[in-house]
């Protein structure tokens, strides 16, 4: 709109952004309390296996559950988190259904074992949730579409208490390249109030104290081979989760019996490791890499155990065992090159996250949000080779790439 219209009719946008913020802070009350609720689910889910091994067993009785209680929703051909992408770029409703499905299904696979995160449920449930309230107040296809952006940041963000990169990873992540700007007001507020909510019922940000690196020229050559060694590490990654699903689809097209054999596979894996590390969400493994301890094969493992579990029907999510994975590999491999053990770590759980999400700048507010900013260049450094050495893979199948240099035409 050009500036003399803005000039001539104020109220407008003082109106307009007055609506944005009330809606904001209301989406980001609902997220708040939905992301503390997660998360304390989440976390009795996870203690009450830890203590009660035994529940690994049942493994299949919980991918049953889970099978049944979507055949049940009626979201059988539900794709999870590209469902949700799919739904604001063609700005459609969002089934409020999603929410009681990946809420419980989520905490079911934690309980049993699965390797899954949180992130996808997180976004499915703000999606759902914000769309429905869209739907009560008769919003339009725009306005909606805005309030679902809102949505998926606030519950991110309730969960995880990173507002910042909430905001900046719901609007990232879905076309790479471009920000839908207009949703930023609505994003940031409804982040921040839900993060300010689920701080307030006990939820706090997952941080780690990480000092300064005495940065020196003779360490940049080593962060350069780190971060193209990840860029590459994520390029397998996702192929590996990808085609492990396709070839689980094709072999086992019958989702009840997929997951009792995904389940019986997860639980000989477990008893030839020998122990649950690799089991859960893998938050742990993460901070175990963080100070500096890993062996050389957690992150291969780690994403057997991820892929195997996506592909056979279970729910949750890829970014925690991300962060796993980018953690345990970015330790191994600094300690192999001479960097610091856990700062390579951090390097290596931001990087992962940037070049399997597209989303380079919410991962550098992520190092800041999670790490405390320190030697900020370098982690933009890593993002910045991540991403563009990676190119068009990701995660999410469903996410229009914008911009990638490698494809650019060098005549335009």
């Amino acid at each position: 709109m050009p500036l003399k219209e803005k000039l001539h009719n104020p109220w407008r946008y003082i109106i307009t952004t007055a609506k944005w913020f009330a809606l904001g802070i209301l989406v980001g009350i609902v997220g708040g309390l939905i992301g503390a609720a997660f998360h304390h689910t989440l976390a009795f889910a996870n203690t009450l296996r830890k203590a009660n091994s035994w529940l690994i067993w049942l493994m299949p009785i919980g991918g049953l559950a889970i099978v049944g209680l979507y055949k049940l929703l009626r979201l059988t051909h539900n794709r999870g988190t590209n469902e949700v992408i799919d739904s604001v770029l063609h700005r459609e409703e969002v089934n409020p259904l999603i929410t009681p499905a990946i809420f419980i299904s989520t905490a079911l696979t934690q309980l049993v074992g699965g390797s899954a995160g949180r992130e996808g449920a997180t976004l499915q449930m703000g999606a759902s949730v914000s769309s429905l309230i869209a739907k009560l107040l008769h919003f339009k296809k725009t306005d909606r579409t805005m309030l679902v952006m809102s949505g998926m940041s606030a519950v991110f963000a309730g969960l995880f208490g990173t507002p910042l990169t909430a905001c900046l990873f719901t609007m990232e992540f879905e076309s790479v390249g471009t920000i839908f700007s207009p949703a930023l007001l609505p994003c940031f507020i409804s982040a921040f109030t839900a993060s300010r909510i689920s701080l307030a019922l006990g939820v706090h940000p997952e941080t780690f104290a990480l000092g300064a690196f005495d940065f020196t020229l003779g360490s940049l050559w080593r962060i350069l081979i780190l971060a193209l060694a990840l860029a590459a590490l994520g390029i397998i990654m996702c192929k590996a989760f990808h085609s492990t699903e396709h070839f689980a689809h094709r072999l086992i097209p019958k989702a009840w019996l997929r997951v009792i054999v995904g389940a019986a596979v997860i639980m000989l894996l477990t008893l030839a490791v020998g122990d649950q590390r690799f089991n859960g969400a893998g938050m742990d493994l993460a901070m175990s890499a963080l100070h500096g301890s890993t062996d050389w094969y957690t992150f291969a493992l780690k994403i057997i155990f991820t892929a195997i579990t996506i592909a056979a029907g279970f729910r949750g999510g890829e970014i925690v065992p991300t962060f796993a994975v980018g953690a345990s590999f970015g330790c191994f491999l600094g300690s192999v090159l001479g960097l610091d053990p856990g700062y390579a770590a951090a390097l290596g759980l931001v990087g992962l996250f940037c070049c399997t999400t597209n989303s380079p700048l919410a991962s550098i507010i992520l190092s800041i949000e999670m790490f405390g900013g320190h030697n900020i260049h370098m982690f933009a450094l890593v993002c910045v080779v991540c991403f563009i050495i990676s190119g068009k893979s990701g995660l999410y199948s469903s996410q229009i790439i914008q911009f990638s240099l490698v494809d650019q035409d060098p005549e335009t």
